[in-house]
């Protein structure tokens, strides 16, 4: 029976530009017995074809078909939702405004003119672009993320990632954001599982390093969920979470065990 490996990127195959060891080896190997490979990742600040480029480079042979970001998903759901004459005021880098470009998405600056406010990963951000999301909320904007990750995995440890940018708008509007386009999100993880791989979720598995994200997908939405130890989480985290992985692995070596 084909498998379907749902792999995340930062702290699971990578850590900045270091490949984690035998990551490559792992998922030729789930290539070469028939099983299809898919990597996922919640972190906005950079395309989809760059992530190609990338997993290229450290060894991992992939084409723009096996990489989803919550860029890509964001446009999707922002193309399902947003009417004629609708648009959306975007806070993040460039990769997010480049990939809703590419998707034909409307994007405004102008507060008053915005359906939905997205927020993204910004290392840029201000107190000016905290106020136009909070302008555009005041004019009934529904607020989205691509992500909620408080931080991500880099060598040596972490930095500030998306949450950042949701706690700053959610002080100010004394509410919570609307939604997430990326993980945990049940839009990304059936767009994933059912037009990527085209298998039933159970024959899936989810393998990343968060908790929060990585496993809460995969428990939420049928799929196996397997942590690896190499990025933000460690074993004693496992005990104070309510999001138990399926299966536990020190790297990502042990996923051809499966």
């Amino acid at each position: 029976m084909t498998k379907g490996f749902i792999f995340d990127l930062d702290g699971t195959v990578y850590l900045d530009d270091e490949i984690i060891e035998g990551a490559a080896e792992t998922i030729q190997e789930l290539k070469a017995r028939g099983d299809k490979v898919v990597f996922l990742t919640n972190k906005s600040i950079s395309t989809r074809a760059d992530y190609v480029k990338k997993l290229n480079k450290l060894g991992i042979e992939v084409n723009l078909n096996e990489v989803i970001n919550s860029n890509f998903i964001t446009a999707k759901f922002l193309k399902d939702n947003l009417q004629e004459g609708e648009a959306a005021l975007v806070i993040g880098e460039q990769p997010l405004f480049e990939e809703l470009q590419e998707e034909r998405i409307p994007i405004t600056k102008d507060p008053s003119k915005a359906k939905y406010v997205v927020l993204g990963w910004d290392r840029e951000f201000s107190y000016e672009k905290i106020n136009l999301a909070f302008q555009a909320w005041l004019n009934k904007a529904k607020i989205i993320a691509t992500n909620p990750d408080r931080t991500c995995p880099v060598k040596g440890g972490e930095i500030p990632d998306c949450g950042a940018m949701i706690g700053a708008l959610e002080g100010a509007t004394g509410e919570r954001i609307d939604s997430i386009t990326g993980k945990p999100s049940k839009l990304m993880a059936e767009y994933v599982v059912t037009k990527i791989l085209g298998l039933d979720a159970a024959s899936c598995y989810m393998i990343g390093d968060r908790l929060e994200t990585d496993i809460k997908m995969g428990n939420e939405n049928g799929l196996n969920s397997v942590l690896v130890l190499t990025g933000i989480t460690t074993k004693e985290m496992i005990g104070n979470s309510v999001y138990k992985p399926s299966y536990v692995f020190d790297s990502i070596k042990g996923v051809s065990s499966l």
